[in-house]
């Protein structure tokens, strides 16, 4: 079996889910090559070509690709497609996009969100927002297939750089152009592969407190911010923080909730963290039940009395 693993980049940096997606795709067996397709991302290929147990790497480069518009990427992944058996890519925005459009033009299933590899053709996957796990086994020719990159430990740096080599990219149907793209800066580490994230939720009860419980707290540990939905979509909390099923899923050495119930849409999102901190008034709220910690009372009081000891403590 030879695997086409789908890098996801910036065209400068290789985004560290495509190391914990290669670990997937080491659990497949047979050769594995790394398409890096983008613009002037030399570099990426490179980061791509040290990482362990990659054959070659596959540098497609056009302005086409620029932006990782899904319809050229997908043209660019099928006509490659004779040469391989399957095709992996991190289940990110990006991995999303493409990879169903792959599966369509190839007229084959997609399995998603993929949590363990069990045999070539046989993969575990969450379902029912993470309460029942599913196992699949797929008769389609080629797998197409998406990896949760939580599930994953990045895979090592190689001994030596692999080959790298160009491939010609697909210029795309022109059923979608690039407009523009507003990106988010912060000094605080990213929330998909943060090992410490602080989260808020409804009951901090307005964006200025948020801030003033939170980001404190946030600061002290070094760590990144996420909210949960309802914190979100009250306005308290940028989209890109938001955990859980229709958010971002993480797995940090250490999870701090602070006044979030514990939905099963956000357990999906955050309940893979080693070590989970639950602050809450109620006693009853599901977040306790997944929870290794949990402080029973007002987070008003608890978060800053904790923040200011570990400020004490460095």
């Amino acid at each position: 079996m030879t695997t086409l693993l789908i890098a996801e980049h910036d065209n400068s940096t290789l985004n560290e889910a495509t190391a914990r997606a290669l670990s997937a795709a080491t659990a497949l067996g047979g050769e594995i090559h790394i398409l890096v397709a983008g613009k002037d991302a030399r570099a990426v290929a490179e980061a791509a070509a040290s990482l362990a147990g990659v054959a070659k790497v596959l540098l497609a480069d056009s302005d086409a690709l620029a932006h990782a518009l899904p319809e050229p990427l997908a043209d660019t992944i099928v006509a490659l497609a004779a040469g391989y058996d399957a095709f992996v890519a991190p289940a990110t925005s990006t991995g999303k996009n493409v990879m169903p459009r792959v599966a369509a033009l190839l007229d084959v299933m997609q399995v998603s969100e993929v949590i363990e590899v069990v045999a070539p053709d046989t993969f575990r996957r969450p379902v029912y927002a993470g309460n029942a796990i599913q196992t699949v086994r797929s008769a389609a020719a080629k797998i197409v297939m998406t990896v949760r990159t939580s599930s994953f430990p990045p895979a090592p740096g190689g001994n030596g750089p692999s080959p790298i080599e160009a491939v010609e990219a697909a210029t795309g149907s022109g059923l979608s152009a690039f407009v523009e793209e507003k990106l988010s800066t912060s000094d605080r580490p990213d929330l998909a592969s943060a090992r410490i994230v602080v989260s808020g939720g409804r009951a901090l009860g307005s964006a200025e407190k948020f801030s003033e419980i939170m980001l404190p707290l946030a600061d002290a540990l070094g760590a990144a911010l996420g909210a949960s939905r309802a914190a979100v979509d009250a306005g308290y909390a940028p989209n890109d923080w938001q955990v859980g099923q229709t958010g971002k899923i993480v797995a940090p050495d250490l999870y701090i909730a602070c006044g979030i119930s514990g939905a099963i849409q956000h357990l999906a999102g955050m309940k893979e963290a080693k070590t989970i901190v639950a602050i809450n008034k109620d006693e009853e709220a599901p977040i306790f039940q997944v929870a290794d910690y949990a402080l029973v009372g007002d987070l008003f009081a608890l978060v800053p009395a904790l923040t200011e000891e570990l400020k004490k403590r460095g």
